[in-house]
């Protein structure tokens, strides 16, 4: 039977994925207009739009209106922050649940967000700026997969799914207690709020320079899971299926796990560490598209940006206060992956 996403070995988008998508764009489109209009200095719509447009055409006056700066330096920067965000930890968890054949993986089951948390943690504490600490949260990430990788390559004749896994699980329990030692080192007025504030999540403090950084790492990370999509479904089969439709486990294994580590490092390095979206979200778009990766990672990347872009909104205008990005996402998340997991029942998934 012919696939109803993709035109055989062509890879072409048949016209029913290719409307969702475009319903996806569409809509994420919407909700950045929305969400760049709301807000404390509330925007109107129409002024909005104008602004962009001279923006692109290039008229727009040299000073700048205030309008201008809250939306292009304030607001703006926050708004595609979040949708990065959002869909590099949904594609990562997708990319991982799919290579471990495993639907409860989430993009820090090789303890990146551990390591990001405790390279966070030490700049704070040794009161470094924060581009500083935004970079030891991003290599402390990567060295954390990279020593589970190690381990996993270090003992051979096991099941390398399971190595791994294991040993993710162990270095981010170690990792943990480092954040957690950390903590107890530290100044309970100046930097403990601090800590705490970033371990829960927030987008508060994005700026311009935070996309420069953050855009190409999630787009490098990206192509190699975009080149790589239909081998990833076989990936699913097991090693040994793997092997026999001649594609190599470790090689995929690898630039998978180096992709998907890539986007998470630099996703929680802005954003400070920001749960269930990696889990969820592809459990979600499961419902909607099937488990096949060459239809799951896009429309994942949407979804994903999508659900973060709006919870971040929720965040900062829903009180005075506003609500960390962890603690919302997980208040939501909850409820939303049991009802995932009966309808899943339901539907026989």
């Amino acid at each position: 039977m012919r696939n109803s996403t993709t035109n055989g070995a062509s890879g072409r988008i048949e016209p029913r994925f290719g409307w969702l998508l475009g319903a996806g764009v569409v809509a994420l489109a919407l909700l950045a207009l929305a969400a760049l209009s709301i807000g404390p200095y509330h925007a109107p719509l129409g002024e909005l739009i104008a602004l962009l447009w001279r923006k692109i055409a290039g008229t727009a006056s040299a000073a700048g209106s205030p309008i201008e700066t809250v939306l292009l330096q304030i607001r703006g920067p926050r708004v595609l922050a979040a949708m990065m965000v959002g869909g590099a930890l949904a594609a990562a968890g997708a990319a991982y649940q799919s290579l471990f054949r495993n639907p409860l993986v989430s993009p820090d089951i090789l303890g990146v967000s551990s390591g990001a948390a405790l390279g966070a943690v030490v700049g704070i504490y040794l009161g470094l700026p924060i581009l500083a600490i935004q970079g030891l949260a991003f290599v402390g990430g990567l060295v954390a997969v990279s020593v589970v990788y190690a381990i996993a390559a270090a003992i051979p004749g096991r099941d390398p799914i399971l190595v791994l896994v294991l040993g993710g699980i162990v270095v981010g329990a170690l990792l943990g207690s480092g954040v957690a030692l950390m903590k107890f080192l530290a100044d309970p007025y100046n930097q403990l709020p601090a800590i705490t504030f970033w371990l829960l999540g927030s987008l508060s403090a994005t700026h311009a320079g935070d996309l420069a950084s953050l855009a190409p790492a999630v787009l490098v990370a990206l192509v190699p899971l975009l080149l790589l999509r239909w081998r990833i479904d076989v990936m699913t089969l097991g090693d040994e299926e793997a092997r026999a439709l001649g594609v190599d486990p470790r090689t995929i294994r690898l630039a998978v796990i180096a992709g998907a580590t890539l986007m998470t490092a630099a996703a929680v390095s802005i954003s400070g560490i920001v749960g269930w979206v990696g889990l969820v979200v592809p459990h979600l778009v499961r419902l909607i598209v099937g488990p096949a990766f060459v239809r799951l990672l896009p429309m994942t990347v949407l979804v994903g940006a999508f659900y973060l872009l709006a919870v971040d909104t929720v965040a900062r205008t829903l009180g005075t206060v506003e609500l960390p990005l962890g603690v919302l996402t997980a208040a939501l998340g909850t409820p939303l992956f049991l009802w995932l997991l009966a309808f899943g029942r339901r539907d026989g998934r």
